[in-house]
């Protein structure tokens, strides 16, 4: 069997239920989780360098030697995402970029669109051709229940920022809402929220990885589905994973809290 590949900022691809063959890119990498948030299901443990400033932590040139290595592989999707909150790379416009003019694929971010208020950062989210933000909450006290994020972080600022993006956005958006006990009885209060963004697709997840909080059954997901009904809804019981042969090594993979399936 051939040896695979040390990469240090891509990895997979992985088989994800709301992206296919997703192969990741990370911008962040390092021995810690980068984030504004310290979400209560996240798989990649406790937020310990909490963080809102944009700045470089690795270059697009070493990103792109890597990507120039990659095999023939198919790939559906080509996700920034990694070791926290990916608009925290000041060089995010550039990477995503940088990668089109190698590949075919899409590009994906995945994104707490905590910082999605800024101008700078919809103006590079938006050279992506999909999207996908996080909204888990529907007020400051829940936000700071799930999703616990930096001070000075506000609930009606994001809200802002996605609806504001959704207004300039050219590409398709995606709502991703993780529902657990903590938010299962806010699903009719993000259902409204998400009528009023009015994005592409609503993305319904459930923890399906090890974390602190359980995962709900498909019978809780399905009733939390009707709440969004008028809306193009999927969530994680609807979809069939694709089965994937990742390229990078299984420490590559576990250091990002994805699973070898």
């Amino acid at each position: 069997m051939k040896k695979k590949k040390q990469f240090k900022y891509i990895y997979g691809p992985v088989s994800s239920w709301r992206l296919g063959s997703s192969l990741g890119i990370d911008l962040l990498s390092g021995k810690e989780k980068l984030c504004s948030f310290d979400c209560i299901y996240c798989q990649l443990g406790k937020t310990k360098a909490y963080t809102t400033k944009r700045k470089l932590y690795v270059s697009t040139e070493k990103v792109i030697a890597e990507i120039k290595t990659l095999p023939n592989i198919h790939i559906d999707y080509i996700t920034f995402s990694g070791r926290g909150e990916p608009t925290l790379a000041i060089n995010l416009g550039q990477a995503i970029q940088a990668v089109k003019k190698l590949r075919k694929e899409p590009i994906a971010v995945l994104t707490n669109a905590s910082l999605m208020n800024r101008k700078d950062v919809r103006k590079e989210l938006s050279l992506a051709d999909l999207v996908a933000v996080k909204l888990d909450a529907a007020s400051q006290d829940y936000l700071k229940l799930v999703n616990r994020p930096a001070k000075r972080i506000k609930f009606f600022a994001i809200l802002k920022g996605i609806k504001q993006f959704r207004k300039e956005y050219q590409g398709k958006l995606a709502l991703q809402v993780m529902f657990m006990r903590e938010n299962e009885a806010l699903a009719t209060d993000i259902a409204k929220l998400a009528k009023g963004i009015r994005p592409d697709e609503i993305q319904i997840n459930t923890p399906s990885r090890p974390c602190p909080v359980g995962q709900l059954s498909r019978r809780s997901i399905l009733d939390i589905k009707k709440h969004f009904s008028e809306m193009n809804v999927t969530s994680l019981y609807d979809a069939k994973r694709k089965k994937v042969r990742p390229v990078s090594t299984k420490d590559t993979m576990l250091r990002r809290g994805k699973r070898l399936e």
